[in-house]
C-alpha cells in the first residue's frame, strides 16, 4: 500500500481555530493595559504588591496541536490526526528576584511530556519510514523550555505595574513514533522506530501587567503578559497567559485563568525537522511573595 504523505506546509484546522482566538485574546489584554495606567496616575501609597522573591507553581491542563515534518520533507507526523493526543496535565515553575524597585530577573520551567497509544487510521510516513494503517503505535511528545528573563516595571504604583518582559526560550522538543512487531489483517509487520527533535534558543519580548481590581484593597487582581518575536524566513513564536488572582493571606496568593501557551512555528528545511506546536488550556497555581 502505497503511504500518503501530507504536504508539509497543511495547518490544521485546530491551529486555524487557535489563530482566531489568539487575535481575541490579544484585544483583550492589550486593551487592560491600555485602560489600567489611568487608575494608577494618582496612586503614590504603599504598593499591594511589594516583594523581593517571588515564586509560583502552575498545574496546566494542556492541550497540545501540531505535527513535525521530517528532515528532507520525508514525511508528517500529525499529533492530533495520528497519534489522538487529547489534554493532559502537567505543570510549570518561576522564580522571580525584584532586585530594585522596577527591575526583575527571574526563571520560568515548563514540561509538557505525553505518550498515546493509538491504532493508526492510515498509512504514516515520518523520517523517511513507513507506520502502515492499521498498525498499534505509540507517540509521544516532549517539550521543555527554560526561560531566563527580565522584566523592567515603567509603572509600578500601589494598584499595580505596566511594564516588558525580555526573555530567551531555550526549547527542546522531541517527536517519537514507534510499533513493535505484529501481525497487521494477515501480515507480519517488522517493529518500526522514529524520532525527530529540534533544540532551539528563541529570543521573545511583549507588555505584562498586573492590575488591584478593587479601590483600598489587595485581595484580588489580575495578571496577563503577550510575548512573542517573528524569525522572518524561519519561523515565529506567541505565547499569552491571563490569570485572576486572589490574596489568601499576607505573602499567599491563588491564581487561576487560561493559558494559549507556547505556540511556535519552525519551518522546515532540508537539513533539520520542522515544527508547528501549540500548547493552550487551563491554568491554576500557588504564588508566595517574601
Amino acid at each position: 500500500m502505497k503511504a500518503f504523505i501530507p504536504d508539509p506546509k497543511e495547518r490544521p484546522k485546530e491551529l486555524t481555530r487557535f489563530k482566531h482566538l489568539r487575535v481575541a485574546w490579544f484585544v483583550v489584554l492589550l486593551g487592560l493595559m491600555a485602560a489600567a495606567p489611568a487608575a494608577w496616575a494618582a496612586d503614590e501609597d504603599e504598593e499591594y504588591d511589594s516583594y523581593k522573591i517571588r515564586l509560583d507553581g502552575f498545574w496546566f491542563y494542556s492541550k497540545p496541536t501540531g505535527h513535525f515534518s521530517s528532515k528532507g520533507n520525508l514525511g508528517l507526523l500529525d499529533l492530533e490526526k495520528d497519534v489522538g493526543f487529547n489534554s493532559y496535565s502537567t505543570g510549570a515553575a518561576k522564580i522571580d528576584w525584584k532586585f530594585t524597585h522596577k527591575n526583575h530577573l527571574y526563571f520560568i520551567y515548563d514540561n509538557f511530556t505525553h505518550t498515546k497509544n493509538t491504532v493508526l487510521n492510515r498509512a504514516v510516513v515520518f523520517q523517511g519510514k513507513t507506520f502502515n494503517v492499521g498498525a498499534t503505535a505509540s507517540g509521544s511528545l516532549s517539550s521543555k523550555i527554560y526561560i531566563p528573563g527580565y522584566q523592567y516595571d515603567f509603572i509600578r504604583r500601589k494598584r499595580g505595574s505596566l511594564g516588558v518582559q525580555v526573555q530567551l526560550n531555550i526549547i527542546d522538543v522531541v517527536g517519537k513514533l514507534s510499533a513493535a512487531a505484529q501481525v497487521n489483517n494477515g501480515v507480519p509487520q517488522a517493529a518500526s522506530f522514529s524520532s525527530a527533535d529540534l533544540r532551539v534558543p528563541l529570543p521573545v519580548a511583549g507588555p505584562t501587567m498586573r492590575f488591584y481590581l478593587i479601590p483600598n484593597s489587595g485581595r484580588l487582581f489580575v495578571d496577563a503578559n503577550v510575548l512573542g518575536m517573528y524569525f522572518f524566513g524561519y519561523g515565529n513564536y506567541v505565547s499569552t497567559m491571563g490569570t485572576l488572582g486572589f490574596t489568601v493571606v499576607k505573602h499567599v496568593a491563588i491564581r487561576g485563568g487560561y493559558s494559549l501557551g507556547s505556540r511556535f512555528d519552525i519551518n522546515t528545511k532540508t537539513n533539520r525537522v520542522g515544527v508547528t506546536l501549540s500548547q493552550h488550556g487551563a491554568l491554576v497555581g500557588l504564588e508566595l511573595s517574601f
